[in-house]
């Protein structure tokens, strides 16, 4: 079984988070150190560790994420102007919570999505 993570007690608000939106599938709250001026996560609620842990069974939770971001868009005024979503998986992806979530970045001209090294 996956151990617990801090969005398992955020989902269930055991801990104080800006939740913007909760479902029986996902919950969205903003990021507590946010990479952008619109930076929010959007979570399954049930513990999905990372992409590699999906099954057929999740199909329909894992599309409410995207439902989810089109309408924390449109509310937070980016759907127009555009909006990047972000899942990292394990480590070398940047993944820092091993509990699947989905990052809503916009508010601001993004940028290329990975940087060569020099």
């Amino acid at each position: 079984m996956a151990e617990e993570t801090i969005f398992s007690k955020i989902i269930r608000q055991e801990i104080p988070a800006q939740l913007l939106y909760q479902d029986d599938l996902v919950s969205a709250f903003r990021d507590i150190s946010p990479q952008a001026p619109t930076h929010i996560l959007i979570v399954p609620n049930k513990l999905i560790p990372t992409v590699n842990d999906v099954t057929t069974e999740d199909e329909v939770a894992l599309g409410r994420l995207f439902t989810v971001a089109r309408k924390l868009a449109a509310e937070e005024g980016i759907d127009e102007s555009g909006y990047r979503l972000v899942v990292n998986c394990n480590r070398d992806g940047g993944q820092e919570v091993f509990h699947l979530h989905m990052h809503l970045l916009g508010g601001k001209r993004i940028g290329r999505l990975v940087q060569a090294d020099a």
